[in-house]
């Protein structure tokens, strides 16, 4: 790499860490010419600075490329992938089974400033525009996110997690919810459905003001780290698949550094 480095680049030792878990060149055609770990640094970049794909600077490869790769990743996978495979040598680093026993869920509403799929009107955080709905570890790595409108109710985010990755995360002995999540009926259903035991943490009967709670404290952990990535201020992204993927990338982002 010949250019001026920028803060977001992948250190040799990041690089290390992520390039065997990057799919190969496709067999035929034209040798892979592109340098995937410019790939990715344009991917950080563009995350950090919250820019669009078009206003990526000159010295990275050509925007379209990054963004092919990008939205190519998304299909095939990978993005999931490395998440998962990142995720499972931060807990063996910290001396924890690769598989979680305990989980936190929560929802965030964020505004799309633009046109976009999905969108809707939260009445209760007067927000018009999508709800990530994420399922994170006792250590706030994330296990699976679902970006939907941000009218439907937590209740129905859950549902959409457990319709696709409820099978993945059977490990899941127990997840702990805020009261939003909340209702008799709806856990048993839940646990039902999903085989999900869902438990709510609720706010001490004396509490003023603003409180950190037991268990609970991780997942809104998770969405400030989130907040340090400027193109997850908002949702700028027109399909809510691609919103799940900037997710991703930025937990990847997060994980490596820290293994790094």
């Amino acid at each position: 790499m010949t250019r001026q480095a920028y803060d977001t680049d992948l250190t040799d030792g990041q690089w290390q860490i992520l390039e065997p878990l990057l799919p190969p060149a496709k067999s035929g055609g034209r040798p892979r010419t592109t340098d995937l770990r410019e790939i990715l640094n344009a991917i950080f970049y563009l995350l950090r600075a919250g820019c669009a794909w078009r206003l990526l600077p000159h010295d990275f490869p050509n925007w379209h490329t990054v963004y092919t790769y990008f939205r190519g990743w998304e299909a095939d996978g990978t993005w999931e992938h490395l998440n998962q495979a990142l995720r499972e040598q931060v807990r063996l680093q910290a001396g924890r089974n690769p598989d979680p026993s305990a989980a936190c869920i929560d929802s965030q509403s964020v505004k799309t400033p633009g046109a976009a799929q999905e969108t809707g009107y939260d009445a209760g955080k007067k927000v018009k525009g999508r709800k990530r709905t994420i399922l994170v570890d006792t250590m706030g790595l994330l296990l699976c996110v679902k970006v939907h409108s941000a009218k439907s109710s937590d209740h129905a985010g859950l549902n959409l997690l457990g319709l696709c990755f409820a099978t993945a995360w059977q490990c899941l002995q127990i997840i702990w919810t805020d009261s939003t999540f909340g209702g008799k009926a709806f856990i048993a259903w839940v646990k039902q459905t999903f085989g999900w035991t869902l438990e709510v943490v609720k706010r001490p009967a004396d509490q003023q003001g603003f409180q950190v709670l037991p268990k609970r404290w991780v997942v809104e952990r998770t969405f400030s780290w989130f907040g340090r990535y400027r193109r997850l201020s908002k949702d700028y992204e027109y399909l809510p698949t691609t919103s799940e993927m900037m997710l991703y990338a930025a937990m990847v982002n997060l994980m490596v550094r820290r293994l790094a």
